[in-house]
């Protein structure tokens, strides 16, 4: 079974998003070379995560991390029926320290859909610094969000971040913006739904 077959959707908060944004529109903007250490953050059903591992990172490793116990089961099943060694599933708190996980041993930090519950909550500094600690210096940080615009679906807009709201957090920790793309998901008449925008580590704050 490939990624694409899989029955549950990635969800946050019971939205689906599998079915308005493509993975490998996505993945292929990250530019992985194949070997790295990738971490899908707030994974969902995982996604993501099988995708980079069956189509981007043949000699890599990906880590799946939830806090949804289910979600984890489910990868874990998956895993084990098709054999994926480099996949790794941990049910865990991103908020709060991750112990699985070695100080400077991510390559990438992924996260899909999932900052805005950040923004609601007050504590996106907090998860930034706590994920700091797991990210090699010049170690990238992408994010795939919802633009701050009005749709039909996904979060109210004021919790939604934009673009220039999320650099002035990742600025304080030493990250510098390497990339952003404005142009992603479903067309509105305000334009594309989502954005992907990448930081880079640079030091430690």
């Amino acid at each position: 079974m490939k990624s694409g077959d899989i029955v549950q959707e990635h969800k946050h908060h019971a939205k689906s998003s599998i079915k308005f944004l493509d993975s490998d529109e996505i993945l292929s903007q990250l530019d992985l070379k194949g070997n790295e250490v990738f971490m899908d953050a707030g994974c969902g059903d995982g996604h993501i995560a099988i995708k980079a591992i069956e189509d981007y990172l043949p000699d890599g490793l990906a880590y799946a991390v939830d806090n949804y116990e289910p979600s984890i089961e489910e990868l874990e099943d998956y895993k084990a029926e098709n054999n994926l060694e480099n996949l790794i599933n941990i049910n865990a708190d991103i908020t709060s320290d991750i112990a699985q996980i070695e100080d400077n041993s991510i390559d990438m930090i992924f996260m899909l859909n999932v900052v805005h519950g950040f923004k609601a909550s007050g504590n996106m500094d907090d998860v930034v610094e706590n994920l700091l600690r797991i990210l090699k210096t010049n170690g990238k940080f992408a994010i795939v969000e919802f633009r701050p615009i009005e749709w039909s679906f996904g979060p109210p807009v004021e919790i939604k971040y934009a673009p220039e709201e999320l650099e002035s957090i990742f600025i304080k920790f030493g990250f510098k913006k390497v990339y952003l793309n404005e142009d992603l998901g479903l067309e509105g008449p305000d334009g594309k739904s989502h954005y992907l925008i990448i930081f880079e580590k640079e030091s430690a704050k």
